[in-house]
């Protein structure tokens, strides 16, 4: 079995992660399916970032749920990047799902994280996720650690959705035999024993290796996450899953 490949925070390696360039490349290097996270700002607007706050990749103080002045940040990750890709604008959702759109083939992975659904509040955030999403619905995954915000973006919009687990017990698989997502989502490093049987697809993260991802393939996961897709899809095998996507 040879498993479709996701770019994680889009071409993360090369890029910086969770911008509109890592988005861009990762379709354009054959990628069929993208991950990335939000957030919601101060301004009730959502934005593609992973963590509450510009400090690890705009190296800039603060928290996402302060107001400020976004045109003057770049997320070009100078930490690890350096200064390679200065500028880079902070991305809302609206704009990589109009880039999304674009690509029809393609599907994107929409991780909401729990810093904003704890500060804001579960439905303000997934109403505003989802209505962000609409023009694409169908292109769109909902995923989360939050079991119960996934569960009300399937029963007010019929939304795809994917649970993120951090935890592989008896506890988790009860819960997802009970709501049946369709994608479990999990750190190949927390897998212990066989992959659970279910309505769903696996998706692990985060893998680089091609050998380690066609392994896991064998055992049962559909689908790869990857940092690294550009390099991943060189391989011949992986490379038979890959997207070259007609942008509409």
């Amino acid at each position: 079995m040879i498993p479709l490949l996701v770019a994680h925070r889009g071409y993360m390696e090369r890029y910086p992660e969770n911008s509109l360039s890592a988005i861009t490349a990762a379709l354009a290097s054959g990628a069929c399916m993208v991950e990335f996270d939000v957030q919601m700002n101060a301004d009730q607007e959502i934005i593609v970032l992973h963590d509450d706050s510009f400090e690890r990749t705009g190296d800039s103080p603060g928290s996402v749920f302060d107001p400020q002045d976004y045109s003057g940040i770049s997320i070009h990750e100078p930490g690890r990047l350096g200064q390679d890709f200065y500028p880079e604008s902070v991305p809302t959702l609206k704009r990589v799902i109009e880039l999304i759109a674009r690509y029809p083939a393609a599907t994107a992975f929409v991780e909401i994280k729990d810093e904003s659904i704890h500060h804001w509040g579960l439905e303000k955030v997934v109403d505003a996720v989802l209505s962000r999403v609409a023009s694409a619905r169908q292109q769109c995954v909902i995923i989360a650690d939050n079991l119960d915000a996934l569960l009300y973006a399937r029963s007010s919009a019929a939304a795809r959705i994917g649970w993120v687990i951090h935890r592989y017990d008896n506890a988790h698989s009860k819960l997802a035999r009970r709501h049946a997502p369709e994608f479990m989502i999990c750190n190949y490093r927390r897998i212990s024993g066989d992959l659970w049987q279910g309505d769903w697809q696996w998706m692990l993260y985060d893998i680089s290796d091609p050998e380690l991802a066609l392994d896991w393939a064998k055992r049962g996961s559909a689908l790869i996450e990857t940092r690294d897709i550009g390099a991943m899809l060189q391989h011949p095998l992986l490379q038979q899953r890959a997207c070259r996507q007609a942008r509409a």
